[in-house]
């Protein structure tokens, strides 16, 4: 049996005419349109095992993943076509904490929340 992933998450845009999607196994987010076609394929070396997307309420896209022993939690522009900017850096070995799974920014709180994989924390870091 061939096990073949291609979609590890995904989010959709504020206005619902895109959607955002991880595919960890080829080391991309894809952004597609509402028909299915593909906008814009991303990519980045601090990104070598994207899984976690999220897109805020103003429509930029947060990102995590890595590869041990760096995890990062980066901000791509709302057409993801530019990284704004990395958030967060996650070093397991310097920080102990795990694999960054999932990400979600809370506007209630100003807070970006990371679900990470290996040890079962949720951790939040405050948005500036």
């Amino acid at each position: 049996m061939l096990l073949c992933i291609a979609v590890d998450c995904c989010a959709v845009s504020p206005t619902g005419d895109k959607l955002y999607i991880t595919n960890c196994s080829k080391h991309k987010l894809l952004i597609l349109a509402r028909d299915g076609s593909v906008l814009v394929t991303f990519s980045d070396p601090a990104l070598a095992w994207p899984t976690g997307v999220n897109v805020t309420p103003s429509g930029q896209v947060l990102v995590c993943g890595g590869q041990y022993p760096n995890f990062f939690i980066i901000q791509l522009d709302s057409e993801g076509r530019r990284k704004l900017a990395t958030l967060g850096t996650l070093t397991t070995e310097k920080d102990g904490m795990g694999n960054p799974w999932s990400v979600c920014y809370n506007r209630h709180t100003a807070c970006i929340i990371v679900g990470l994989f290996n040890i079962n924390i949720i951790q939040v870091f405050k948005a500036q």
